[in-house]
């Protein structure tokens, strides 16, 4: 699909239909989604569409893939590339959903990301002072039987922010690394 079209807002639309909205749930199944996109498996589609959107730098578009993998419960296995690569870019808002979909995977390839998510604080949440993408990142690397992930949470007990080096003291607590 390579080169391809931003969504219409119809697409758009449709999609969000799978999310659960405030106090009601899905408006779309998934099936109707698949139906209109010509696939048949929503961890393709998904995929499909994140490469494309990426490939177009669409924030909108980035967050309609995203919708639809969470609709098809599509495993994170192979996003495991593009997430890693998608992470870092500024023109996107989905860097929570990100560190959490890299969260599930437990796997010693995130670490790096996972990491800079505990530095860096992209523009959109310069605003948060509890620093829940880092929180969420640490709670992540807490989950990864690495010594990878120990060396990275035993760098964070002295960063400067105090959030952080609570946090990254409990996870390596509760690994039993302390």
């Amino acid at each position: 699909m390579g080169g391809g079209q931003a969504m219409t807002p119809e697409e758009q639309e449709l999609v969000m239909g799978l999310a659960v909205g405030l106090g009601d749930g899905p408006t779309r199944t998934l099936d109707e989604v698949l139906a209109h996109f010509g696939e048949s498996d929503g961890g393709a589609l998904a995929l499909r569409l994140l490469r494309d959107a990426m490939e177009r730098q669409d924030a909108d578009d980035v967050e309609m893939a995203l919708i639809v993998h969470g609709a098809a419960d599509a495993s994170v296995e192979e996003f495991l590339e593009p997430l890693i690569e998608l992470f870092p870019a500024e023109w996107h808002r989905e860097h929570e959903d990100i560190v959490s979909m890299l969260g599930e995977l437990h796997s010693p390839k995130t670490v790096p990301t996972l990491v800079l998510a505990t530095r860096w604080v992209p523009e959109h949440l310069d605003f948060d002072e509890n620093r829940a993408l880092a929180v969420k990142a640490i709670w992540a690397l807490g989950a990864i039987p690495s010594a990878e992930a120990r060396e990275a949470l035993e760098g964070l007990r002295d960063d400067e922010n105090e959030v952080i080096r609570e946090n990254a003291v409990k996870q390596l607590e509760r690994r039993g690394e302390l």
